[in-house]
């Protein structure tokens, strides 16, 4: 089967010395995979089964890796299978206002990458030609390409994490508004669920190159290991921001909850004053409306100015004095 004519192929090239080489087909892979100066570095998108068993047979890959990488929704790992490593990582990119999740699933061997592409995670051919000028650097390898792979998707990782800053900002400032009218707890909610899956997606990367550093020395050459480790602090310089907002979104909820809860005592306060208020009224009528034949001022002809001057003057000295205390 050729592989690279197959419509899931994004690119399928060879390496020699760091230097591009044709395009194969897949039957030919043999020939650059025997070369001890070639590798091979082959891109798919949303794979099916045929490119997948076809890449299962040329490079001898195993079962579960490939039934792996055959679908989506895998948790981030790495896992060793023999000579071969096979790891999943989540991407993350904007797409306008809202970040859009992928995966990236690699094969690494000593003479080979694959790269298979999941959802809307970008791809790698600017990355591939980027990496084509500095031949001296791609020579060393598949390790120093899975290091470009991992680098690009922590790369971007942080204008996720820019844009998410950018509205806690927001709604932090919108939080104080004296006018404030709205909660902005069901927003402050769904920025920390965001923050939670970018979390989800960048904190494994931790551990995957904490493995690559320390072991697998046979496919990651130890000159390529420092550029692992500028991954990892790239890797918690965005996690440390995660955690940093998540402790200010959990605060802000708190205060947007206080907000509620301050909002909803203003409403039971005016409620209980204008209940006093009318409380007044009420006593005095209702001690009228007694219907005895016997009661003070029943025949006076100032009595009904009276009484209502006097409730006037009552419902208006509390009213006065609700409102001093701030309760009106």
């Amino acid at each position: 089967m050729d592989l690279s004519q197959h419509a899931t192929v994004v690119n399928c090239e060879a390496y020699r010395h760091g230097k591009k080489l044709a395009h194969f087909d897949i039957d030919k892979v043999g020939d650059f995979l025997g070369d001890p100066d070639c590798f091979v570095w082959i891109g798919l998108a949303g794979p099916d089964s045929a490119a997948m068993q076809a890449l299962q047979s040329a490079f001898g890959l195993h079962e579960l890796a490939v039934e792996d990488a055959e679908g989506a929704h895998e948790r981030p790992k790495l896992e060793e299978y023999g000579d071969t490593l096979f790891m999943v990582m989540h991407t993350a990119s904007l797409d306008g206002q809202a970040i859009v999740y992928g995966e990236t699933h690699v094969f690494l061997g000593c003479r080979f990458i694959i790269t298979v592409r999941h959802g809307p995670s970008a791809g790698y051919a600017k990355l591939r030609e980027r990496k084509e000028t500095v031949p001296e650097k791609l020579a060393s390898g598949p390790g120093y390409v899975l290091y470009s792979i991992i680098d690009f998707i922590v790369d971007q990782y942080q204008p996720c994490i820019d844009m998410l800053q950018s509205k806690f900002q927001q709604y932090e400032a919108q939080l104080f508004k004296p006018s404030l009218n709205e909660d902005k707890l069901q927003d402050f909610y769904q920025l920390k669920t965001e923050l939670l899956k970018l979390d989800a997606a960048v904190n494994p990367l931790h551990e995957i190159c904490t493995q690559l550093i320390r072991f697998h020395g046979d496919i990651v050459p130890k000159e390529n290991r420092i550029y692992y480790r500028d991954i990892l602090d790239h890797v918690k310089r965005v996690t440390h921001t995660a955690n940093q907002m998540r402790e200010m979104v959990n605060a802000a909820m708190q205060v947007a909850l206080g907000q509620i809860s301050i909002r909803q005592n203003e409403v039971v306060k005016r409620l209980a004053a204008w209940a006093g208020i009318l409380a007044v009224p009420t006593m005095v009528f209702s001690l009228y409306g007694m219907n005895f034949k016997f009661m003070p001022e029943l025949n006076w002809r100032g009595g009904y100015p009276a009484v209502m001057a006097v409730i006037v003057a009552g419902c208006f000295v509390l009213h006065r004095r609700l409102k001093r205390e701030g309760w009106l």
